[in-house]
């Protein structure tokens, strides 16, 4: 997939704790990010995603959405809003020329 996009990064959500603690997932998550690094010659970045699975809730609902089907795609939903929060952050960086 990386090389089918052309992908400039990897973003990864870090899951941690709504406190802000880090959880087993979190651990994982870094383990990971860690393991494509060494395999991959584009940044891999980690990202906070604390709150985008309600967020990601809170847009399926407003789309219309069912329960049943809000409970499938909450975590595609959540990916979406980590990507978007990422390039938000790029396109508001100032330029390094």
């Amino acid at each position: 997939l990386i090389a089918d996009f052309d992908a400039a990064a990897v973003v990864i959500g870090l899951p941690y704790n709504f406190d802000g603690s880090e959880s087993e997932m979190t651990v994982e998550a870094c383990s990971m990010a860690a393991k494509f690094s060494l395999s991959l010659e584009i940044p891999v970045l980690l990202r906070d995603e604390r709150v985008t699975s309600y967020e990601a809730r809170g847009r399926l609902w407003k789309q219309g959405v069912s329960e049943q089907e809000s409970r499938l795609l909450v975590d595609s939903e959540a990916a979406v809003i980590i990507l978007e929060d990422f390039l938000a952050e790029i396109a508001a960086a100032p330029s390094a020329e």
